[in-house]
C-alpha cells in the first residue's frame, strides 16, 4: 500500500454522526473484489439523486471539497458491517485521512490495512478542526504521522495518539502481507527443516 508520512491537504466537513458503512458505500456496489473504482460509488445515496444527478449541496459535490484528501467527520464513523469496501471506497475517491472524536473498531482497523490514516481526537479538538474544514478551499489541514501531529491553517497544533505497530505499517507501506513477505527467507527454510523432520506431512 502507498505509504503515508506527511499529508497537506484540503479537509471536508461531515459533522454528522453514526456514519455507517452501508452509507459509506451502499450495499448494491459490494459485488466487485476490485478496490479501483468504488470512489465514484462513495457516499452514493447522499451524493446523487434517484437520476444520477450530483446533489448539489452534499459536501464532496461542493467545488471547494472535491479534491478533498482529509475528512473531519462527526461521531462513531465506519459503524454497521465489517465490509472492506468502505475504506476501498474512500481511498478510491481520494480521502486519506479521516478524524472523529471516534471509530467503529473493524473500520478502524480495516483503514490501516489500506493506506488510510483513521485519527481520534477530542470533541473540542473536532468542533475546532470542523470550522477549519468550514472555509471551504481555505481549509487546508497538515498531518505529520511521525510527529503525530495536525496542524491547522491558523498554525494551531493538536496531537494525536497511535498505536506504534500500525504507525509503522503506514510510515513503511506495509500491510500484514507485506510484513510476511519481508520474512519469505526465514519462512522458506521453516519450511524446508519441516520437510526434513515431518516428511509424512
Amino acid at each position: 500500500m502507498e505509504k503515508f508520512n506527511k499529508l497537506t491537504a484540503v479537509a471536508a466537513p461531515m459533522p454528522l454522526v453514526n456514519i455507517d458503512t452501508d452509507m459509506i458505500i451502499p450495499k448494491q456496489y459490494l459485488k466487485t473484489i476490485k478496490r479501483a473504482g468504488l470512489g465514484k460509488s462513495l457516499f452514493a445515496e447522499m451524493r446523487y439523486d434517484n437520476d444520477g444527478k450530483e446533489i448539489e449541496d452534499f459536501v464532496l459535490n461542493q467545488p471547494a471539497y472535491r479534491n478533498a484528501e482529509i475528512l473531519i467527520a462527526g461521531d462513531n464513523f465506519g459503524c454497521g458491517s465489517s465490509r472492506e469496501h468502505a475504506p476501498w471506497a474512500l481511498l478510491d475517491f481520494g480521502i486519506r485521512c479521516v478524524v472523529s472524536t471516534s471509530f467503529a473498531d473493524i473500520f478502524y482497523n480495516n483503514c490501516f490495512r489500506n493506506g488510510i490514516l483513521p485519527i481520534e481526537v477530542t470533541p473540542e479538538e473536532l468542533e475546532k478542526l470542523m470550522e477549519d474544514a468550514e472555509r471551504g478551499a481555505n481549509a487546508t489541514i497538515s498531518i505529520d504521522l511521525e510527529a503525530q501531529e495536525i496542524r491547522g491553517p491558523d498554525g494551531g497544533v493538536i496531537h494525536f495518539e497511535i498505536d506504534q505497530f500500525n504507525k509503522n505499517c503506514l510510515l513503511t507501506g506495509l500491510d500484514e502481507i507485506g510484513l510476511t513477505l519481508k520474512k519469505e527467507n526465514k519462512v522458506a527454510e521453516f519450511e524446508e527443516r519441516r520437510k526434513l523432520a515431518q516428511p509424512w506431512l
